[in-house]
């Protein structure tokens, strides 16, 4: 019965709001599999992708399971109308760097930190080509690098979707981006890499849950995507601005405090970033089962495979 109120309020709209494709799902050292989520409009193939960690090996598992009935060169090209990055390290933009050579122009979001280090450290002649249109000539303008501003509206060109974005911290000094995208009246909720607010010191996702409670109360929130990167023995020193089980159920709890209980119950949680070693996602798994008084829809994606909310 938990999901019976999700269940309800999908039904009153009679079909889906979003297409999502996980493209990567998984913390580095998956290089094959990292952190990407192409997003689109429920009935449209115009897809903006939130992070690019692996992108071909995804698109190639998607055309295998039917997801797509053109070749992953296609969807690369054509179906993917922009980038929205939560944070410039490598198993979050490998796959745009790698891809860049044969991509059609489009558009990069995000933060301007975020930005500054893809046009200086990456875009530079030096590390790789310059795709950007900024920085150091020839730019080849392959993409046009568009900042956003933390809480503002913004439409993500080529797509039914807009896009407001949240700051989050990665791990002091790093900044990372939750991404809140919008189709109508519908909402996803996207977290890239962070870590709770009492290890790292910050309000940021208090913000965020602040941000998303009245969503959630009015069941206008279909889904968050949210990391766990370590099991809960993972010492605080050593997390490195993730997520354990029980700090992603305590964070679920802030938002649960402002939203109420109640409204939290069914909401799909797709649980993101587990790092690929030996019995990590197995007990990350097991833990977050055995603590979820919530009652949330723990969800884990599988690359090539999609989802809709």
């Amino acid at each position: 019965m938990l999901l019976a109120g999700w269940l309800l309020a999908l039904g009153a709209q009679g079909q889906p709001a979003f297409t999502i494709v996980p493209l990567g799902v998984k913390g580095g050292p998956a290089e094959g599999n990292l952190s990407a989520y192409l997003v689109a409009a429920a009935g449209t193939t115009s897809y903006i992708a939130l992070d690019a960690g692996s992108l071909r090996p995804g698109a190639e598992k998607a055309v295998a399971n039917s997801v797509f009935a053109v070749p992953a060169a296609q969807v690369l090209t054509q179906y993917i109308k922009g980038y929205c990055l939560s944070h410039p390290h490598l198993d979050h933009v490998a796959g745009l760097l790698l891809n860049a050579p044969d991509d059609t122009p489009k558009p990069i979001y995000g933060l301007a930190a975020c930005l500054a280090t893809v046009q200086q450290d990456y875009f530079n002649w030096q590390a790789w080509p310059n795709f950007g249109d900024g920085g150091r000539a020839p730019a080849l303008g392959r993409y046009q690098l568009r900042a956003l501003v933390p809480g503002q509206p913004t439409p993500l060109a080529g797509t039914a979707l807009s896009v407001q974005a949240f700051v989050l911290s990665h791990g002091a000094p790093y900044q990372s981006t939750a991404f809140l995208v919008r189709s109508h009246d519908s909402y996803l909720l996207y977290l890239g890499d962070t870590g709770a607010d009492t290890i790292e010191h910050t309000h940021h996702l208090r913000d965020l849950w602040q941000a998303v409670a009245p969503l959630v109360q009015r069941h206008a929130l279909k889904a968050i995507f949210i990391e766990a990167s370590y099991p809960n023995s993972q010492p605080p020193a050593q997390l490195f601005g993730h997520l354990t089980p029980a700090l992603l159920l305590q964070e679920l709890a802030a938002l649960g405090q402002l939203a109420g209980p109640a409204a939290l119950r069914g909401l799909p949680v797709v649980v993101t970033h587990l790092k690929p070693t030996p019995g990590n996602e197995a007990l990350i798994r097991q833990q977050l089962a055995a603590g979820n008084a919530l009652g949330v829809q723990l969800m884990f994606p599988e690359q090539g495979r999609a989802l809709q909310f």
